[in-house]
């Protein structure tokens, strides 16, 4: 693995144009595999031990990207996350991607993710262009995620809806793609210790799933 300090030279060339042949074209899977232990990133990850999940439930979040410099490499990036509302009853106030659960009507994972960043933030689906599936995520409260990639218009104005976020927000993506960042924590989760990436960014504590997504969005861009 690069160490952080070495991002901006794995980044030479098209970043858009790296991601595009590092990312997944497909879903990695499209139902939940039979052995929780198939999937390569989660909760789990950190040496944590499986939790005893039934049912897994099928999600899909999109992990946006927006150009807002010239150039090439992750500098050039940022990436837009939402703060959930503090009244939600799951995952209140957390730093998230805009997605949710894939409901019957979703065409596919991709259609769930830019679904819910319309619901969520109002986006308008014509704004993005998907670039391709990380690997999925199995997180601890029982959701089997499947986060999509797209690059969006800068022209773009977040409209959140507030019954479900409170603020939306841009992070640099060179302060994310820099492993001197992805600090591991730990907290007692029910009566467990569970370990957890974590990157703190000014106010705003990215953590869990999210920060588990980033870290796995790293290691298919950078890894040697």
């Amino acid at each position: 693995m690069r160490a952080g300090s070495n991002v901006a030279a794995a980044g030479e060339g098209d970043l858009i144009a790296r991601l595009e042949r590092r990312l997944f074209r497909e879903p990695p899977f499209v139902t939940v595999p039979a052995a929780l232990r198939d999937f390569v990133t989660g909760d789990h990850a950190l040496g944590n031990d499986l939790p005893d999940i039934s049912p897994v439930r099928p999600a899909a979040v999109l992990v946006p990207l927006v150009a807002r410099r010239d150039g090439e490499g992750a500098g050039a990036y940022s990436m837009l996350l939402t703060q959930r509302a503090a009244a939600l009853r799951e995952h209140a106030a957390q730093v998230a991607f805009p997605g949710g659960k894939i409901d019957a009507a979703d065409a596919s994972p991709l259609a769930a993710a830019l679904r819910e960043a319309r619901e969520e933030i109002g986006l308008p689906s014509s704004l993005v262009r998907p670039l391709g599936y990380l690997d999925g995520y199995l997180s601890a409260s029982g959701y089997s995620i499947l986060p999509v990639v797209g690059l969006v218009d800068p022209a773009f104005t977040p409209v959140p809806d507030p019954g479900e976020v409170d603020e939306v927000f841009e992070v640099p993506l060179d302060f994310l793609m820099d492993v001197n960042h992805h600090e591991r924590h730990a907290r007692e989760w029910k009566g467990t210790l569970r370990h957890y990436y974590a990157m703190p960014y000014g106010k705003h504590y990215i953590w869990g799933a999210t920060a588990g997504i980033i870290r796995n969005l790293y290691e298919r861009v950078y890894a040697e």
